[in-house]
This record gives C-alpha cells, structure tokens and sequence, in this order.
C-alpha cells in the first residue's frame, strides 16, 4: 500500500526512458532505491516502487489506454508548486562530467 503515486508522462520511449535514468540516479545519490523497474526495458510503461511511493513514468498513448487518472481519481491530489522538497544531491557521474 503505496501512500503516494506519481504519475508522470513522457512524449516517446526515449523520453520515458531519460525521464526513468534521472529518476533512478538522483534518488539512488540521496540514498532512496526501488525494487526492480518495471518496464524499463520497453518505456512503454515504467513502474518505480519505492514503498511508500509509487511512480508510474508512461507513454502517453499507455496513459490514454491502462487509465491511470480514472483508477486514481479518487485519491487526494497534490499541488506540486506548494510541497517543499529537499534538494536532490547531483550524482557522482554528473559531478565527475562537470569536473569536480
């Protein structure tokens, strides 16, 4: 039981995918992992379990068609622009390609 989904939507596989590979290494820099990524494979629909959150990264052709806002439409929404979220270390990778 997940508190949390995110549901987010990217214009084609490669975009899903980047969206997924950003995901993925910032959080795992601040010490959050997920268990195995749904999904990544095909970025048709990826799916990120991070226990308490649930992050659902999809095509939008596969958001047209699974109908996630339907399924969630029920749940409280939150307005992004008002949660204070702590900053997102830079991975190592990113640090080292800035030359730090």
């Amino acid at each position: 039981m997940a508190d949390y989904f995110v549901v987010i939507t990217g214009l084609n596989r490669p975009h899903v995918k980047a969206i997924y590979q950003e995901l993925h290494v910032r959080l795992k820099a601040a010490g959050e992992i997920h268990a195995r990524a749904e999904g990544a494979d095909t970025a048709w629909w990826v799916l990120l379990d991070y226990g308490d959150v649930v992050v659902h990264i999809l095509q939008s052709e596969a958001r047209e068609y699974y109908d996630l806002d339907r399924l969630y439409q029920t749940c409280r929404g939150l307005e992004w622009p008002s949660v204070d979220l702590p900053e997102l270390p830079e991975p190592a990778q990113h640090r080292r390609a800035a030359g730090e």
